[in-house]
Order: C-alpha cells, then sequence, then structure tokens
C-alpha cells in the first residue's frame, strides 16, 4: 500500500490516504451522515502500542460481515493504517478511532451497488481515568431503549448519547440500561456487579455490546480464581450487590459506588473490584 504522508499535523486517514485534519472533509452523500450506515472501533494506546487489537480488528471484521458492508482493507493493512498513524502522531498513550462507512450514495435506503467503503481513523492523546478508578463514580437507572442488535459496534449511537446525557442532567457518572427489570449494560461500556465474592453479568448476547476489556476481565478472574458468571440479572439484584463497577477501552475498570443516590455496598470500590484493577493493571504494556 502507498502512503502519501503530508506535513502538518495533526493528520487523520481518509479517502486511502493521510491529509492534514485541515483539510479533511466527508461528502454529505456519506450514508454514515445519512443513515449511520456503518462501523467503528476504538482502540486503547498503551506505551505507543494497541491494546487487544486481534480482538478489536476480529470485531470489526464480525460487526462489517452482520451488516452486509464490505471493509476496504485488509486486517493487515488496516493494521498498518493504524500504526502509521501512532507513529506519524507519536502518541504513547490515548486511542485510535477508526469507522467504515457504506459510502457515498444517492440517498436511498437500500444498499447502493457501486458505493466505495470509506474509512477514516485518527489518534489521540488521553490520559488513563486514574481518579475515577480511584475513587469510583455514581450512576443511574433507566429504560434501554436502543435497537435490539447492540452486540454490533455500529454508528447508531443515539440511544446511548440521550442516555448519557439524562445522566450527566442528573450528576452522575453514568447510566446502567435495563429492559423490563433486566439490567444489560452501561451508555458506552459494560457493566458488571459483585455479590458474596462473585462476578456476575449479562451474558454477550445481542443485547449488549461484546467488550473487549469486557473479556479480559472475565479471563482474570479465571486466572485469579475468582467465580465469574455470565447471566442476566435484574434490578433487585443490582440494588443488592456488594459491589458493582463498569469495564470499557477508554475507562478501563471503574467502580460504581452509588445507583441512583443509594451506596453500592459500604459505598466505596470493594475487593474484588480492586483485585481485578491490579490484574488489568499488569496487562499495560510499559
Amino acid at each position: 500500500m502507498l502512503f502519501r504522508e503530508p506535513r502538518c499535523l495533526p493528520v487523520i486517514w481518509l479517502d486511502d490516504r493521510l491529509v492534514p485534519e485541515s483539510e479533511a472533509s466527508v461528502s454529505y452523500s456519506d450514508r454514515g451522515y445519512y443513515f449511520g450506515d456503518g462501523i467503528y472501533e476504538v482502540f486503547r494506546v498503551y506505551g505507543g502500542h494497541l491494546y487487544e487489537a486481534d480482538a478489536h480488528y476480529d470485531r470489526l471484521e464480525r460487526s462489517a460481515r452482520e451488516i452486509g458492508l464490505g471493509l476496504p482493507y485488509a486486517r493487515t493493512e488496516i493494521d498498518d493504517i493504524l500504526r502509521l498513524l501512532l507513529e506519524r502522531e507519536h502518541v504513547q498513550n490515548g486511542t485510535v478511532y477508526m469507522q467504515v462507512t457504506r459510502g457515498v450514495a444517492p440517498r436511498s435506503h437500500p444498499f447502493p451497488a457501486d458505493a466505495k467503503p470509506v474509512m477514516l481513523a485518527y489518534c489521540s492523546d488521553a490520559a488513563r481515568p486514574i481518579h475515577m478508578m480511584q475513587t469510583g463514580i455514581s450512576a443511574v437507572t433507566r429504560p434501554d431503549i436502543r435497537w435490539l442488535r447492540c452486540d454490533l459496534k455500529t454508528l447508531n449511537l443515539l440511544g446511548s448519547v440521550l442516555a448519557k446525557q439524562e445522566a450527566a442532567d442528573q450528576g452522575a457518572g453514568d447510566v446502567i440500561l435495563h429492559r423490563d427489570g433486566i439490567v444489560t449494560e452501561c451508555s458506552a461500556s459494560n457493566l458488571m456487579i459483585v455479590k458474596d465474592g462473585a462476578v456476575l453479568t449479562h451474558p454477550a448476547d445481542h443485547l449488549i455490546l461484546h467488550g473487549i476489556t469486557r473479556a479480559v476481565v472475565l479471563r482474570l478472574a479465571g486466572e485469579q480464581g475468582i467465580h465469574a458468571r455470565e447471566r442476566a440479572f435484574t434490578l433487585e439484584e443490582l440494588r443488592a450487590a456488594d459491589e458493582a463497577f463498569l469495564t470499557g477501552t477508554t475507562m478501563e475498570i471503574v467502580p460504581i459506588v452509588q445507583i441512583d443516590g443509594l451506596p453500592v455496598g459500604v459505598g466505596e470500590p470493594g475487593p474484588v473490584t480492586r483485585r481485578l484493577q491490579q490484574s488489568f493493571e499488569a496487562t499495560i504494556p510499559s
């Protein structure tokens, strides 16, 4: 693949080349703009390296396959592009955002026959949320109003945006979503609770995103001898939990110490959450 490297910073990858951010533009006819017709991934960067890159690529390919979207590059080519961005921008600790839309076409609901998928990617510096990981956050519970394919990482995020804004309006750090009393996940992260030393989280079905950090935490729990089970649980079980925490690419493991104005357990990060945070820390490359 031929890379054309501009002289200015910052840069993004768009339409088969690196371009200065100030020169980047997307067509008004892009289906991502009209329909949210596309997918995305957010990678964590530690020490200049993509964390759990293969798991992210697996999920990207699955999302693309499930919505009938052909990726514009092979996995190895996408990896080359993202690593080029990291090197070009000198990001050591941050994130890489990438998305692929179905491309530019006249506005019509059926898939266009000749549209070319458009990939956009850029990287940003982002500090780890150390303070939140140490002190925890509050959350509120709200009905899950999103569509029924939350396992796909698509650009259709308005339901999550509305939920997150409602939490912000209430002065909370996040929202915990539920469908008819069955807890699913948070606005942009997965949720786990702890009861009697055991971890419980919703199964990785169509109602939640198959989180990369979620999978890492479940693996670490097994290695630490912490019983972890993927089972749907109720709002009542949530409110009776000893501990609760969210997991996510940018958030890592953040304790939830208050829900709907009431303390979770003793109202501070618990011992199981702390053990898992320490185990996760050990997986971060220096």
